[in-house]
């Protein structure tokens, strides 16, 4: 079984890559779960007390996905990696204050117990964003809570996923999202499976002379 991880900013496209990769190849999706949070509330009237809260939930819930996908038989594409929520948003989260070091680190322990225990990607597709495409995109589909998202916070998760995809120790496919319109161009939709196909199932350096160059 194959496990195929989709990484990208607030906007990018992840969603619709998943689903839309899902129908192409046949792969089972796994998209970010969206169970009621019993923190969420109580977060955004006092974010720095909540945080720690809300984001240990989030990350419990993330654990039980990625043991169900451990457990799989199927090729998973999944919508934001385990590793993406906390690399990048509970960072975040600690770098503006919201959580103290103490509860950073708690977590931090907490969340390398679990990766430990689970495999990581065998492919992660990072869709790499500028700023003004996302901000284009989230205004497109006009959900509420996301428009009041400023410039900076985005910016500042764009720096954090080029660094974390620059660390990363598994496969990575950097796909640069700007220019396409994979949901509705059938082509640029075609570019990125291409580049699946090779990655995937390529021509890879066999260990010494192939068979047939013998």
């Amino acid at each position: 079984a194959m496990y195929i991880g989709i990484a990208g900013n607030i906007g990018s496209g992840k969603t619709t890559l998943t689903r839309m990769l899902a129908e192409h190849y046949g792969w089972t999706p796994k998209f970010e779960s969206v169970t009621f949070n019993p923190y969420l509330e109580d977060y955004y009237s006092d974010i720095p007390r909540w945080s720690y809260n809300l984001e240990t939930y989030f990350l419990a819930q993330r654990f039980k996905d990625v043991l169900e996908i451990s457990r799989s038989n199927d090729v998973i594409v999944q919508d934001r990696t385990l590793a993406e929520g906390v690399h990048i948003f509970v960072a975040n989260n600690f770098a503006m204050g919201n959580l103290s070091e103490r509860d950073y680190r708690t977590y931090m322990d907490l969340y390398e117990v679990m990766a430990s225990m689970v495999r990581e990607p065998d492919l992660l597709i990072y869709l790499k964003s500028s700023v003004p495409h996302l901000v284009a995109q989230i205004q497109k589909r006009g959900r509420d809570y996301e428009q009041t998202m400023s410039l900076d916070y985005l910016k500042g998760l764009n720096e954090r996923y080029d660094n974390w995809i620059s660390t990363c120790r598994g496969r990575v496919l950097t796909i640069e999202a700007d220019g396409l319109d994979f949901q509705n161009r059938p082509e640029d939709f075609s570019c990125i499976t291409d580049r699946i196909d090779a990655e995937l199932f390529g021509l890879f350096p066999s260990e010494g002379p192939a068979e047939n160059d013998r």
